[in-house]
């Protein structure tokens, strides 16, 4: 879901593409180019990323205890570890919570699912998806929220959400969990580990006051460079685009990295698909959506990493 910050500035235009090689142009050191044949696309378009680790299952005698003001819950540590990924990405779909938090082990998430759901600390919705089918989604409800954040259990500075707040767009930010779990395990290959996750619920109410503070200062391009660069983030012909996600980890020697993460939609318009692109994000989509996500990159002669959900 394309979620942009900032109104655009029509006294400026960053001119955000790298300068590229005519089509017709050999890049430097390719004997190989056939005069004539127009060179080929730098973005990279990879197959689907099935390197996922399996996650460990905490098994059904570990237990927890976790309190808030009035009662204690116990709980299963595999139901806490799920309260805490609801928590994170504010909506789940039930066959992703399953994959994923319990390691393909369905009926064990029903189970489980099922408690909390009677103890009032998550709730169950159904989504349309496409062709007259639904999805069941889950959310936490305030009183799982709030177990949470009387816990220890999150990652500092770690955000978390309760309740189906846009039902529109619940689909599309269902999809953002898988997006993370693909790229958690190519951080994890590269010998990375994530810190915490940032949606853009976060990343705009946080541009948003600090463009407030600044005050004028904010229609001069160099004061919200630097804004937008302490979020990881870039201004683009103006503008500050926001990804649906943001993973900070830690990579040995590097310190603390952000990646930007994007899921394109058959509903994006080119110009959406473009302006993500010059904002250096990394962009996740169906394989359907793909091959015009491509397309459009190539027509503008953007370069963009491109990623199969």
């Amino acid at each position: 879901m394309s979620r942009d910050f900032s109104p655009d500035l029509e006294s400026f235009r960053v001119a955000s593409r790298q300068p590229r090689q005519k089509r017709n142009e050999a890049p430097p050191g390719d004997p190989g180019r056939v005069p004539g044949r127009p060179a080929e696309r730098t973005q990279l378009r990879l197959p689907e990323v099935n390197g996922i680790r399996a996650r460990e299952v905490p098994t059904k005698e570990s237990r927890v205890i976790l309190y808030d003001r009035y009662r204690g819950y116990d709980l299963r540590e595999s139901e806490v570890r799920a309260l805490v990924d609801l928590g994170r990405f504010r909506v789940i779909a039930a066959d992703d919570l399953a994959r994923f938090a319990y390691n393909n082990d369905k009926t064990r998430m029903e189970q489980e699912t099922a408690n909390l759901t009677r103890r009032g600390l998550i709730e169950e919705r159904e989504v349309d998806t496409s062709f007259g089918r639904t999805s069941r989604i889950f959310a936490l409800t305030r009183a799982g929220r709030k177990l949470l954040v009387n816990s220890n259990r999150l990652p500092k500075g770690q955000e978390i959400y309760s309740g189906f707040v846009k039902p529109k767009e619940a689909k599309h930010d269902a999809e953002l969990y898988r997006v993370y779990q693909r790229e958690a395990a190519r951080i994890e290959e590269r010998g990375g580990r994530v810190r915490r996750v940032v949606l853009d619920y976060e990343l705009k109410k946080k541009v948003n006051g600090d463009l407030m503070q600044i005050g004028d200062e904010k229609e001069n391009l160099g004061g919200k460079e630097e804004l937008a660069e302490r979020y990881g983030l870039r201004v683009v012909a103006g503008r500050i685009p926001l990804p649906d996600l943001q993973i900070e980890y830690e990579m040995p020697e590097r310190g603390v990295v952000r990646v930007n993460l994007e899921l394109a939609t058959g509903d994006y318009r080119p110009a959406q698909i473009a302006e993500k692109a010059r904002a250096g994000f990394t962009i996740y989509s169906h394989p359907d959506d793909g091959a015009r996500v491509c397309r459009i990159l190539d027509q503008q002669e953007l370069t963009a990493e491109i990623l199969s959900l």
